[in-house]
């Protein structure tokens, strides 16, 4: 037996513990990383943890919090224990991610074309009309190479009770957070090098490389003539240290909407030695402030005329505009029958059983049952728009029944996931405590095959006994780890 280290005292709980399936008995898989952890100085490994953040500060990882609202941009916090899979565990949620990403790529050009998803009614069409995310603006536009779902974060959580791991939501618009998997994962192997080493881990450096490549064969130029450039609403933006990041990475330039001009149904580039035609645009920029010609006319993010561009096939965008129908977290109950439906088979990944607020007999359980259940707004993010509802006050839970009444169709609800645990650093105390966690991993899509960068971004409530891990809320990091093999 191992000295138990720096998890002198550490609590597994009832809930799921990644790392130990007993007390001191860590998984099979997390053994070579106990055995270096569990050797080190508390004090040893509180210097390390502050070299890791003294490299986020020094390159400038950083997230603005507008809930606050000052728009605070603050330094992400990043745990220093990793999360480890072991690589059966893993090939089961890749051919799950696979299979998701292909049914909602051809969900998308199904309801932005023929709608013969529709005309079978397997999913009701005030559903889809009625979300303020489906673009009826580009039905009928014929997106490059017939992809919608260029990259994707879909969020996972592993159950306590069953062990087995649950989608949790899609995020297919311009979901972010993989700068912070690759940035995580080099300063884990500077920080950690030792235990790094010791476990056989599967890379992730090559996502830029992937989806460069994937952008470039878009271009209805020809790859070796592509002009791609990152689209971002600027400075202020929460993810624009992401933006610039990932624009460095694949040698691409960084726009803001004013840095562009349509001229002739052909999208251009403002440079020192004039106009340059631009083919492909990856936008981190929402589908309503594209084009004010189109969509809000206030907006000044966006590039005027964009859209006419975009549906004469002269410019691809990637994620393709529209894709927030597929977000919606009423829409998240039909993804398993699209499977179905589209690819025959039965879905390989599990979801979280979910009540429609629209549907009257299911506003009426959720009504009765509000104080046990988790309460989401369809179209918000970041943990925004949500009721816990084991741990709202009275006036919480009276608010949230008056706007379910008001507009049900904005609200879905869902019994809680006993989110999984993994041990975490509380540098206030100096010791370990499990804390919950979830799972995002990033899937690039060329209309093929799907990629996707083993592991992903392990998000932490580092708030005791908190189930809401997202930066905005104060959750953090981890560096997930995807082993060649089960140990």
């Amino acid at each position: 037996m191992v000295n138990p280290g720096l998890f002198e005292g550490y609590e597994t709980g009832s809930f799921y513990d990644e790392m130990f399936s007993s007390p001191g008995q860590p998984r099979a898989q997390y053994t070579k990383l106990f055995q270096k952890l569990a050797s080190m100085a508390p004090s040893q490994f509180e210097e390390r943890r502050k070299l890791a953040d003294l490299s986020f500060l020094i390159q400038g990882i950083t997230f603005t919090v507008y809930s606050d609202g000052r728009g605070t941009e603050r330094l992400f916090p990043f745990d220093l224990i990793p999360r480890i899979l072991p690589h059966s565990e893993w090939e089961h949620i890749d051919r799950g991610l696979s299979q998701r990403v292909m049914a909602l790529n051809l969900f998308l050009q199904d309801i932005y074309g023929k709608q013969t998803i529709l005309k079978d009614k397997k999913i009701p069409r005030w559903l889809v009309y009625s979300c303020p995310n489906f673009r009826r603006e580009v039905i009928g536009v014929e997106v490059a190479r017939g992809i919608y779902t260029h990259i994707c974060g879909i969020d996972l959580v592993r159950d306590s009770k069953s062990g087995d791991f649950y989608v949790l939501e899609d995020n297919v618009r311009t979901p972010s957070g993989i700068s912070y998997v690759l940035e995580n994962r080099l300063v884990m192997t500077r920080t950690l090098p030792e235990a790094f080493q010791a476990c056989e881990v599967l890379p992730v450096h090559h996502y830029p490389a992937e989806l460069a490549r994937i952008l470039r064969s878009l271009s209805s130029r020809g790859e070796a003539d592509a002009q791609i450039v990152l689209l971002t609403p600027g400075i202020h933006n929460s993810a624009y240290f992401e933006h610039s990041f990932l624009a460095q990475q694949m040698g691409i330039e960084l726009v803001e909407g004013r840095d562009l001009i349509v001229d002739g149904g052909i999208v251009y580039m403002k440079t020192i030695r004039g106009l340059q035609r631009v083919d492909v645009i990856y936008r981190r920029v929402d589908d309503e402030y594209l084009d004010s010609l189109t969509f809000r006319p206030d907006s000044v993010l966006g590039v005027p005329g964009l859209m006419g561009a975009y549906r004469a096939g002269t410019v691809a965008l990637a994620n393709a505009v529209g894709n927030g129908i597929a977000d919606d977290k009423a829409i998240y109950a039909y993804v398993p029958e699209f499977i179905r439906y589209y690819l025959g088979e039965e879905p390989i990944l599990k979801t979280v059983e979910t009540f429609l607020c629209a549907n009257p007999k299911d506003l009426e359980y959720v009504l009765e049952h509000l104080p046990q259940l988790v309460v989401k707004a369809v179209g918000e993010s970041g943990g925004y728009g949500m009721l816990m509802g084991p741990t709202a006050d009275r006036a919480k839970l009276m608010d949230f029944a008056d706007r379910l009444r008001a507009n049900p169709r904005n609200y879905i609800a869902q019994p809680v996931v006993g989110l999984s645990r993994v041990p975490s650093y509380d540098p206030s105390t100096g010791s370990v405590a499990g804390r919950h966690v979830d799972l995002r991993p990033y899937c690039l899509y060329d209309g093929e095959k799907v990629t996707i960068v083993p592991g992903g971004l392990t998000r932490v409530a580092l708030q005791p006994n908190s189930l809401i891990v997202n930066s905005s809320q104060g959750g953090g990091s981890k560096d997930t780890w995807v082993l060649r093999g089960e140990d």
